[in-house]
């Protein structure tokens, strides 16, 4: 049995839940972002498995549009550690085997903004986290996410947190969003 979780973006949110899986005595076969694969007997103890889900933070997702905006979402973050050498629609729909308009209009009409938006929004706190971190240069955290130029990611930080890149490094004021809570 297969199921899809929403807010399950990062290494930890997986080892919390095979952890609170097995804890419960839950046979987890495979855990991928945003999706956990149970062994045959699960079936039974669905309950159980929301129950864990929502005291975690986490959701169930059921629907088709849900299940493709959660896959979405996890390719995105996904494309964040990855070295993507091609444009983001492409990407996409090469990821979710689907047309990228039709992604494209689900996730905007759930969302209420455009993919490449919520990219973008995902970039923005990568590079928060890369500037608390203090140990690379802008150039070099721009040409890390695939910018074609710092001043180009120093604009776009600036139009969205208000702030330059270097007022951000000196105020201190981290102001992070966890990747989950962006939308």
């Amino acid at each position: 049995m297969r199921i899809k979780v929403k807010n399950m973006v990062c290494d930890r949110c997986k080892d919390v839940l095979k952890q609170e899986f097995q804890n419960a005595g839950i046979e987890v076969v495979h855990m991928d972002l945003g999706e956990v694969q149970f062994s045959d007997g699960a079936q039974k103890q669905m309950e159980r498995i929301r129950e864990i889900l929502v005291k975690n933070g986490f959701e169930l997702i059921e629907g088709v549009n849900d299940s493709y905006i959660a896959d979405i979402k996890k390719h995105l973050i996904n494309a964040l550690n990855d070295d993507m050498h091609q444009n983001l629609s492409e990407y996409l729909s090469e990821k979710m085997n689907k047309d990228y308009s039709v992604l494209s209009k689900m996730f905007s009409a759930k969302e209420g903004l455009t993919i490449e938006k919520y990219f973008i929004l995902l970039k923005i706190e990568r590079v928060k986290e890369e500037i608390q971190m203090d140990n690379k240069t802008f150039s070099e955290i721009a040409y890390n996410l695939n910018y074609k130029s710092s001043s180009h990611l120093a604009k776009q930080f600036k139009s969205i947190t208000g702030m330059s890149m270097s007022e951000y490094r000196k105020v201190q004021d981290w102001n992070r969003r966890p990747l989950d809570q962006i939308v």
